[in-house]
């Protein structure tokens, strides 16, 4: 099986954690199996202590369910587990079950580059008990990662303020696969280019890339080095400095870069990959305008980020274009986003749907219960709040109340007949057919950007930035607090 996107073409069914597994087994034993379920995938707190997350992974998570079977060799590996008593853990019956199974749910979701917050639902789960069930943890896997590093990617962007960013990280990347979807998603976050020339092939992101130290240090000098690959690619040189002495470097560059203007061409610019960023990114400034190249881009790396990139601009360095690979492909200050995966609601047998709700000591734990989507409302372009809300639910165009999740006394008066609103669960598989069209990654990154720029810029600080208000529809709020003083006082009962 090739390692690429390709993977999530193939069937992936047997890439979920064991307890999914027996827990189908017992929803069929039980005769559950088929009993219709609402689960939906959430996270509860933004990443990298930011005020907001860019969703992403989609496109991966309709390759998925669109390959969702169980083969021969899936069911032969099953078919050989033993409990501890030496019996078949899977009863052949069952095995019979999967074998014929055919992904029928229906999936709703965000669209990949929607700026997106806490506790809303990123992706809506409904069909039978044990489909839900199985999707869980693939889903989960997709949407956290890709996710976590497109918002690390926007978080860098933002830093960089308009300037080129370079996603650098393929060889730090969490293996293969890992480096595939990290270049994916730092496309859609903004980055213009990747070193990754597998995802470039296989998402069309534009790649780029020049030359490392070693291959400065193959020659016996320097200056050769950047003539013969000068000679090589005479239309694009960016010749890296720091190998020896920076400063000697640039002027090295310089030299060569007046021998290609004598042939008509142009030096693209230097990289700077060591040492003081803000210091050598000045004097190298310096050095090419006295030369007569004030066009030549400065390119650095060394382990940037967020805030690094922001100090240098403090510094007022002379930078032009970000180098960016450890730190953003491994989200390497937050590692994982920790989205959960919750049941929200059960069909009954009468047909009505029972609202589900987990109960816990931290209000943070406690799910949103029912059959819901998310609005969110636009003055002007710029969005103000989004509205979880129950589907069935009427909303008064004359004034809605919504409530914070976790904390109750933050609450909102909207006037919808004021706004412009977008419903954000879009319909992508009805009974198991997709429905949705699937978009371009570059028309994924450009509505990423789009969304990007609907938010208030104290949303996007980098540090404490101001909280964007996400609420429940005020029935919405009422009908989780009845559950839960339910739950509790059956819990007390019981005690």
């Amino acid at each position: 099986m090739k390692i690429t996107k390709d993977l999530y073409q193939s069937n992936l069914v047997l890439l979920t954690d064991f307890y999914q597994l027996t827990m189908a087994y017992a929803y069929w034993k039980s005769g559950k199996g088929e009993q219709e379920a609402v689960f939906n995938l959430f996270f509860r707190k933004h990443p990298f202590q930011g005020g907001f997350t860019l969703a992403a992974g989609l496109d991966y998570v309709i390759d998925f369910c669109r390959n969702f079977k169980f083969e021969k060799a899936d069911l032969e590996y099953l078919e050989v587990m033993k409990n501890k008593d030496g019996t078949p853990v899977f009863e052949s019956a069952f095995l019979d079950y999967l074998q014929n199974l055919k992904f029928n749910c229906d999936i709703d979701a965000v669209e990949e580059g929607t700026v997106v917050f806490p506790n809303a639902p990123l992706v809506r789960v409904k069909g039978p008990l044990i489909q839900c069930q199985l999707l869980e943890t693939p889903l989960l896997n997709i949407i956290n990662f890709q996710s976590l590093i497109a918002t690390k990617a926007a978080r860098i962007n933002i830093a960089a303020q308009g300037e080129p960013v370079l996603e650098f990280g393929l060889r730090r990347a969490q293996g293969i696969d890992g480096a595939l979807a990290a270049s994916r998603a730092a496309y859609i976050g903004g980055c213009t280019s990747t070193s990754n020339v597998m995802a470039g092939k296989l998402f069309g992101i534009p790649v780029s890339g020049t030359h490392a130290h070693s291959w400065i240090m193959s020659f016996e000098t320097e200056l050769e080095a950047f003539q013969s690959y000068a000679d090589a690619f005479p239309d694009q040189c960016v010749f890296l400095v720091d190998t020896y002495d920076t400063l000697n470097g640039v002027k090295n560059a310089i030299k060569v870069g007046e021998i290609l203007r004598s042939r008509g061409k142009e030096m693209i610019g230097i990289r700077i990959d060591s040492g003081d960023l803000a210091y050598f990114s000045t004097k190298a400034r310096e050095l090419l305008d006295e030369a007569g190249f004030p066009d030549a881009k400065i390119v650095v790396s060394n382990d940037l980020d967020e805030h690094i990139i922001t100090s240098l601009k403090s510094q007022e360095a002379e930078i032009n274009v970000w180098g960016v690979g450890t730190k953003l492909v491994t989200a390497y200050d937050q590692p994982a986003l920790g989205a959960v995966y919750k049941l929200s609601a059960i069909r009954l047998e009468d047909g009505m749907w029972e609202p589900k709700v987990k109960v816990s000591s931290q209000s943070v734990k406690i799910n949103i219960p029912g059959f819901h989507n998310i609005k969110r409302y636009f003055s002007r372009g710029k969005a103000v709040a989004d509205m979880i809300y129950l589907e069935n639910q009427e909303i008064d165009p004359k004034g809605v109340i919504i409530i914070d999740p976790i904390d109750a006394t933050r609450r909102k008066r909207l006037m919808p007949a004021f706004y412009q609103e977008e419903i954000l669960l879009k319909p992508i598989f009805k009974k198991g057919q997709l429905v949705y069209t699937i978009p371009s990654l570059s028309e994924i990154r450009d509505r990423a950007g789009i969304q990007l720029e609907s938010l208030d810029k104290t949303h996007k600080r980098l540090v404490n930035p101001h909280l964007y208000p996400v609420g429940l529809e005020e029935k919405l709020h009422h009908l989780r607090m009845q559950l839960v003083l339910k739950a509790k006082k059956f819990d007390n009962e019981m005690d």
